[in-house]
């Protein structure tokens, strides 16, 4: 063991599109943290990163070491964000809170940017997002997960957060997004494509986009 041992890791691993309250339940039952329970994080507000920790730390510290991470990545990918996006997105806030979405409608790195443009353009022709991650979210406050699509009362249920129902964006993040959702917002791809939807029920497949209705369908 001495020599060849391989040595314990003590970590929190935040997953890109966990919700708060997923990551506060596995802060508050760790048993190699001390302290308090933590209280509920504003949404959106952890990066979903690996986060190293020694046993016996306190589980305040390591929330709040996953709230400066994410502010100090926040403003280094706002502040070197394609400026093409101020129109529509006005501030890093918003650059949240689209990125959280792009994270729940997609797990594939090679389409990230390409979903990114169709909200971003939608939001610049006053479209609805009309996004299902949004109505779950609005149902469940990322209580509770939820592997399927809205159903048909769930889709005209009026929450803050269904955006089949409401204009613009949501009133914040439906999740916490990595880095790579981030980079999708600032950094979206040059298209025209206003539609998305799954090849497959496979999420691995991706989807196919559309720059009109017509195409969509």
């Amino acid at each position: 063991e001495l020599t060849e041992g391989e040595p314990l890791d003590f970590f929190v691993n935040v997953i890109p599109g966990e919700t708060a309250f997923a990551v506060g339940q596995k802060l508050n039952e760790s048993s190699n943290l001390t302290g308090d329970p933590v209280p509920l994080p504003p949404e959106g507000s952890l990066l979903a990163i690996r986060y190293d920790f020694m046993p016996g730390d306190a589980r305040q510290t390591v929330l709040e070491k996953m709230q400066a991470e994410m502010k100090a990545k926040v403003e280094e990918i706002w502040a070197n964000r394609d400026k093409a996006i101020d129109d529509v997105i006005k501030s890093p806030e918003e650059m949240v809170t689209l990125a959280s979405i792009v994270e729940k409608e997609t797990g594939l790195a090679s389409e990230r940017a390409q979903v990114a443009a169709v909200f971003i353009n939608r939001l610049r022709f006053n479209m609805r997002l009309q996004t299902d991650p949004t109505v779950l979210y609005g149902v469940t406050e990322g209580k509770v997960v939820l592997n399927r699509s809205p159903t048909a009362a769930e889709l005209k249920q009026k929450t803050p957060y269904n955006t089949y129902q409401i204009d613009g964006l949501p009133p914040g993040p439906i999740a916490n997004p990595g880095v790579d959702a981030l980079m999708a917002v600032a950094h979206p791809a040059p298209t025209k494509d206003l539609y998305f939807v799954a090849k497959s029920a496979n999420p691995a497949d991706g989807h196919l986009f559309a720059a009109n209705y017509e195409d969509h369908r």
